[in-house]
């Protein structure tokens, strides 16, 4: 099951609203209907969890080129919605790219061993890029930063689990509008 929600900056606080995945078949899709949730192209931030199993941040700034994070790549990429993000986040997806079957209450077989790997902005390797044939790493993807300016530091939202969702809100001063949508 998922939980998903765009949070939109305005000038008296957030507003909430949910985001229908229904209509989501690509990331493109994702990003348009965050760009359409903005006031006066600031800034809008897209929710996405199942579950406990992992949660996703997509951060859209006016024109700027969206920012990703996901909590844990492995289980991400077994979902269709958390597919998008990793497969964005390793360089290997078109952002056109449709979904060819929603998988909407996704699948979670197996166990991987977590391991910290996230793209770090400074970080010029190519040990994450994924070819296809490489795994998807277990434990946190993207940017880890993308909060940090409105209150959620990258230290703490590689730590979330469990209701992660609502911490980002609160931190955000933004848990009774997540609340009202929830």
């Amino acid at each position: 099951m998922y939980f998903a929600a765009l949070l939109a900056r305005t000038e008296d606080g957030w507003e909430a609203s949910d985001l229908e995945l229904d209509d989501v078949e690509s990331l493109s899709d994702l990003i348009e209907l965050a760009r359409s949730a903005a006031v006066d192209d600031d800034t809008v931030v897209a929710l996405i969890e199942q579950e406990d199993a992992w949660f996703g941040v997509v951060r859209v700034d006016g024109e700027e080129d969206p920012r990703y994070f996901v909590s844990n790549a492995s289980a991400a990429d077994r979902s269709s919605y958390g597919s998008m993000l990793t497969k964005e986040l390793l360089g290997g997806v078109d952002e056109d790219d449709e979904l060819d079957e929603l998988d909407l209450d996704g699948t979670e077989d197996g166990e991987d061993e977590p391991v910290a790997a996230y793209a770090d902005e400074d970080d010029d390797s190519d040990d994450r890029t994924g070819s296809g044939s490489e795994p998807v790493p277990a434990g946190p993807l993207g940017d880890p930063r993308l909060l940090d300016d409105l209150g959620v530091g990258h230290k703490e939202l590689m730590s979330l689990d469990g209701d992660a969702l609502a911490e980002i809100a609160d931190a955000l001063g933004a848990t009774e509008v997540l609340e009202a949508v929830r």
